[in-house]
């Protein structure tokens, strides 16, 4: 402990540490907890909107199923009152059945001696059994009594009677539950006839209601007229209990309170006592009944995360005043820094390392000012030095340059014997064919029948149409050709007439190609722009597809957008390499030296198309083969 003190006493940097933390800890106590209550109230804040989110998620999927029930016997109710009759009831009750799963029985009952010669009673019912449907007549009984039958009758319009079980007649179980839409039914006269009633299990209604919770143990109870239970998860509760009678009104007002609420069909939220346990309470009544469903959220689930954080606000503040102190130690030891860097930056140049740098300083006392010499004296050495590792990086660099200049050099001169070679190659195939043809028919023009004469012409056409490209493409990538490039002369040029001129010239120079042509726009339409290097453009393309392709599979297709016009080739193939992608509209790229072309074809293709102030792109998403996109704007 003498030694703590001792240290304590020699090091200013820890007593204004320590001094710093005492003054802060009253005030990282007091936003704490401030902090803490704010977010208690904005979590109950969440949990109500929570909570109220899903009962109305819910709400909105019971009445979901009800209005599907409410659609199939409103739908089938005016037939059955046009055609009353025996057959027609049992008929439809079943076909009730069929058009709503959700339907666990339905049945249509009349009026007494509706029907003489049946009887008194008269009522056709139709039941769920596993996936099929069973329909009969029901064993007479007096039925007019019923709630399901007298409700609808009284009231003179369709509606939903509190759930009931049908076990013991005038009895009410727990088990085999059913909810029934009712609906009366009536003759031309507007007198009632009978009443349709489609029934719905307490038991789906059940699975519809519980099938989302916001928390762990939180739960839905569904209310009757009286306050009776529908739905709760003690079973014991359901039908026979009340939340009236389940509560002491002295012990438990809140929860009288509730039932009060919810029976009178009001909407909202309150906090109560549930089984000796803090809840949240959420309730709204269901639309088109007399029913009300809340869901009861447990405030230990509300709260569980935040309780939980109250088991960590002690070693937060524990760290955090911990952190004040390192931070504090550290600031307060950084002003006497320098007189630790200027050690550490004496021995460094002791050691011939001059390129780290020392900070100068605004400080006015001693060993601000001898930082700042310290400094000076630094950057004087580190300037000298500096200057020499300057000339040696320039030598190095001026080698590095004269060496690359050199590997250009030979590169260029291989590139060009390259090109000469290809050129020679490329011109002298068509003209050796021209030449022969033209020698042949020089010296056995008497011999050659009509027939040959047209094939050898059309041959000689075919090379020299191929000369011409050639020559073309040469003389557009010279330096005259560049500079003579005639000024692009707008005109209204129709696009699909374009492009059938193109696959015509390709067709002409490729005789066994196939080439499918598909446009959305319609042969009127034209855009302002220049013909020559439009076509030029789109014959390179098909041309380029016609040697690489299988020659079987090339599209010329044509759409627009709102700003632009898109000719898109497309071909099946080997496609253009990776490697060769990023370098295909540079001049002189081949996929091999040995493959045909000069290399120019997209090079110009995609100068012509920026001329035209659009653009030509590799669609990178296509692979079996190429599909180039030239974009011309409107």
């Amino acid at each position: 402990m003498k030694r703590l003190i001792r240290y304590v006493r020699q090091k200013l940097s820890v007593q204004l540490s320590l001094a710093i933390v005492l003054l802060t800890v009253p005030v990282f106590v007091v936003s704490l907890g401030s902090l803490f209550v704010k977010s208690r109230s904005l979590i109950s804040q969440e949990a109500i909107k929570r909570a109220v989110s899903s009962l109305n998620t819910t709400t909105l999927r019971l009445e979901r199923v009800m209005n599907s029930v409410e659609v199939a016997t409103d739908v089938n109710a005016w037939f059955v009152e046009e055609h009353f009759q025996p057959e027609t009831m049992l008929r439809y009750s079943r076909i009730i059945m069929q058009m709503n799963r959700s339907v666990s029985g339905c049945s249509i009952s009349a009026e007494p001696d509706a029907f003489p010669e049946e009887g008194r009673c008269f009522s056709a019912y139709s039941v769920r059994m596993g996936d099929s449907i069973s329909t009969l007549r029901e064993e007479p009984y007096e039925y007019f009594d019923e709630v399901w039958y007298k409700t609808p009758v009284a009231q003179q319009k369709a509606c939903w009677v509190d759930p009931f079980s049908e076990d013991e007649e005038n009895a009410l179980s727990p088990k085999n539950l059913i909810a029934s839409y009712c609906r009366p039914l009536r003759n031309k006269e507007g007198k009632v006839i009978g009443v349709l009633s489609s029934d719905l299990a307490l038991s789906q209604l059940a699975e519809i209601i519980t099938a989302q919770k916001p928390y762990p143990n939180a739960y839905f109870v569904l209310l009757g007229t009286e306050g009776r239970y529908f739905v709760h998860p003690d079973s014991a509760r359901l039908i026979t209990k009340t939340i009236f009678n389940m509560a002491d009104a002295n012990e438990h007002p809140d929860i009288i309170a509730l039932g009060h609420e919810m029976v009178t069909g009001q909407q909202g939220s309150m906090r109560v006592i549930v089984d000796d346990e803090p809840c949240l309470v959420c309730y709204r009544p269901v639309p088109g009944t007399q029913w009300s469903l809340a869901l009861v959220s447990p405030r230990s689930d509300i709260f569980k995360n935040y309780n939980r954080l109250t088991l960590i606000i002690i070693p937060l503040i524990v760290i955090g005043l911990a952190i004040i102190l390192l931070f504090s130690h550290h600031t307060v030891g950084r002003n006497v820094r320098p007189l630790r860097q200027l050690l550490r930056q004496s021995q460094l140049i002791a050691e011939g390392q001059y390129g780290e740098k020392y900070a100068t300083t605004t400080r006015n006392d001693v060993i601000g000012l001898l930082q700042n010499s310290f400094a000076k004296m630094q950057q004087s050495i580190d300037r000298h030095v500096s200057d020499i590792k300057q000339v040696n990086e320039e030598t190095r660099q001026r080698n590095e340059e004269l060496q690359q200049a050199r590997q250009m050099v030979d590169e260029a001169a291989r590139q060009k014997t390259i090109f000469i070679q290809n050129m020679t190659h490329q011109i002298r195939t068509p003209l050796n064919i021209i030449t022969g043809f033209a020698q042949v028919m020089c010296d056995n023009h008497a011999m050659i029948s009509e027939e040959e004469l047209k094939t050898i012409t059309g041959m000689m056409d075919h090379n020299a149409r191929i000369l011409n490209r050639i020559v073309l493409m040469l003389y557009d990538s010279s330096e005259t050709g560049r500079s003579e490039t005639k000024a692009i002369v707008r005109e209204e040029v129709g696009c699909n007439d374009v492009a059938r001129e193109s696959i015509a010239y390709a067709q002409r120079l490729f005789p066994y190609l196939k080439m499918d042509f598909q446009t959305t726009l319609p042969d009127t339409f034209t855009i302002s722009t220049d013909r020559l290097y439009l076509v030029r453009c789109l014959r390179e393309l098909l041309c380029n597809s016609a040697k690489y392709s299988d020659g079987a599979n090339i599209t010329l297709s044509i759409s627009r957008s709102a700003t632009s016009v898109s000719f898109v080739v497309q071909d099946v193939g080997p496609g253009i390499p990776a490697d060769i992608m990023e370098r295909m509209f540079l001049p002189f790229t081949k996929v091999n030296d040995l493959s045909e072309g000069l290399g120019l074809g997209l090079p110009l293709t995609k100068s012509h198309s920026l001329a035209l102030g659009g653009d030509l792109t590799l669609d990178p998403d296509y692979h079996d083969g190429c599909r180039f996109i030239l974009e011309i704007r409107i």
